[in-house]
């Protein structure tokens, strides 16, 4: 049987199903080990203990991230004929595109920083450990972040409203479902940020997730997610 065969006609899979499966269930492998570290961690606010620079971290993470990439192109698009550009929607065809979706990208950052606090209100305390020490602070460690804030906004969104999102459209006939499944996954795959951060990111994820959809496009969710984690990890907002 071949799995890349749509369920049903003019719903076409990008990648065969084993092959989401498994990078799901590799997804959800990451956040239980996440939910366990906060789990076990030390007595104390933080996580993990700052020893030296969190640069072999972020480098580490780097290549994982472009792994991964890797795996959802070589081992998944290629099998239908699928390209990495297919993903990646509507290009940007002059200065007033880029315009357009940086403005959308501030807009929405804008946004949910000033509904952040009301959000995080409303999920009640959070016990969850401090990831504070894994921040930069050096200027070699804030080089290294935002050399992998934008490559996590390229292949997070790639994967999560590019793969997931139209894999899921194309087996449900929903973009809404397809929206809401990506953003759970891409929410809880955030586990070792604690049980408030894991719902308010899937709530960004859905808010990612709608972008996407509107624009055709992943080029403004991924302005918008790099620059999201650069500034969050410099200046902690």
């Amino acid at each position: 049987m071949n799995t890349a065969t749509p369920p049903t006609e003019g719903r076409r899979l990008i990648a065969p199903l084993w092959h989401t499966v498994l990078l799901i269930a590799f997804l959800f492998a990451i956040a239980a080990y996440g939910a366990y570290a906060q789990h076990s961690a030390k007595p104390g606010p933080e996580l993990v203990e700052r020893r030296g620079s969190t640069v072999p971290l972020y480098l580490s993470l780097l290549a994982a991230e472009w792994g991964l990439l890797r795996f959802v192109v070589a081992g998944g698009l290629r099998k239908t004929g699928t390209t990495l550009r297919d993903l990646l929607g509507q290009r940007w065809s002059g200065w007033k595109d880029v315009a357009r979706d940086v403005a959308i990208a501030l807009a929405t950052w804008t946004v949910w920083t000033v509904s952040t606090s009301f959000i995080q209100h409303a999920l009640g305390q959070d016990t969850a450990k401090d990831i504070g020490a894994m921040l930069p602070r050096s200027p070699l460690e804030i080089a290294a972040w935002v050399a992998l804030s934008l490559t996590a906004g390229f292949c997070e969104e790639a994967i999560f409203r590019g793969y997931l999102q139209k894999q899921f459209q194309a087996i449900t006939g929903s973009a809404v479902v397809a929206v809401l499944l990506q953003a759970v996954i891409f929410g809880v795959s955030h586990g070792y940020q604690g049980l408030r951060n894991v719902v308010a990111i899937t709530i960004l994820g859905v808010v990612y997730g709608a972008i996407a959809l509107w624009r055709r496009s992943l080029e403004p969710t991924m302005i918008l997610h790099a620059g999201t984690d650069i500034v969050s990890g410099i200046f902690g907002i």
